[in-house]
């Protein structure tokens, strides 16, 4: 017993300490640094010892000395992206949420093909979407709400196949919603809230099988509800209010007696909700939880 407890003290010894020496590249380094001056690094709550091995500055997840994980969630970053953000080729998981980042997503970040989660939600950011965004084919979580995006939905985001969870909600985006969403079929989340898109709601949305949120309450969409909506049988939350659908009588194809929250502008449809108050209208009682630190 004494002889297995000891392997396992010298294993855990060595583990930690092949991570404190873990060295990567000068390249990889230069780019953390940027990103520290670019964000005024001297001003973060936790700021880093530039002078101390990269494995042991704030946030900083080094593997096989790589950079594989950035997590400065509320840390005060106060500044811009640089666009050297894309050297970090085997960066997996991007999180700079409740922060102070403004100006624009560099289309440099476009480039980093192996980021899985992207998470800018609660900063400053202006400028549109990077029109390659689809680029990103392992990317499994893009987070974005509340901040200040403009300009239209790219297109290239119906490419993103292993997508789970978009959110651009509470943003200034504009145009219609692309029919390309349709092809997210993994998506499981989608939080268009809260902006200024028009038209109709594409019938392809009701390939989103295994959705169980879909928040697009606060926009100017227009025409009836799909009756393609009849397919997401995983819906937990449905919000369509403050929009200026003609009707929603197709919702009546719904089967679903899974939805928690239901929230629209008009009659009490004929479909049997679990536990639901179908009468609430107006603005939705959608509350984001704060990420927390991994």
């Amino acid at each position: 017993m004494k002889k297995n407890f000891t392997y396992t003290i010298i294993a855990f010894v060595a583990i930690t300490l092949q991570a404190v020496t873990a060295q990567i590249s000068s390249k990889e380094k230069a780019v953390l640094i940027d990103l520290y001056n670019a964000t005024n690094g001297s001003e973060w709550t936790t700021k880093w010892d530039l002078n101390k091995p990269v494995s042991t500055w704030k946030g900083i997840k080094v593997e096989d000395n790589k950079v594989v994980g950035i997590n400065l969630f509320r840390n005060n970053l106060d500044g811009t992206l640089p666009k050297t953000i894309c050297k970090l080729k085997n960066l997996q998981d991007l999180n700079l949420a409740f922060n102070k980042i403004n100006g624009e997503i560099p289309e440099t970040i476009t480039k980093l093909k192996e980021l899985k989660t992207l998470h800018l939600e609660m900063n400053l950011l202006t400028g549109e979407l990077p029109t390659k965004l689809g680029d990103l084919a392992n990317l499994e979580n893009l987070i974005l709400f509340n901040n200040l995006i403009k300009g239209e939905i790219p297109k290239s985001i119906g490419k993103l196949k292993k997508l789970k969870e978009l959110n651009v909600s509470s943003n200034k985006l504009t145009g219609i919603i692309p029919d390309e969403l349709g092809s997210l079929t993994k998506l499981e989340s989608l939080g268009l809230f809260e902006n200024t898109l028009v038209g109709f709601v594409p019938r392809e949305l009701g390939n989103l099988v295994e959705l169980k949120e879909l928040v697009i309450a606060n926009n100017q969409l227009m025409g009836d509800i799909p009756q393609e909506f009849g397919q997401l049988v995983n819906l937990k939350v449905l919000q369509l209010q403050n929009n200026k659908f003609n009707s929603f009588k197709s919702l009546d194809f719904m089967q679903s007696k899974e939805i928690l929250v239901f929230d629209f502008d008009g009659k009490k449809p004929s479909l049997q909700f679990r536990d639901l108050n179908t009468a609430k209208t107006g603005v939705a009682e959608t509350e984001f939880e704060e990420d927390k630190e991994n």
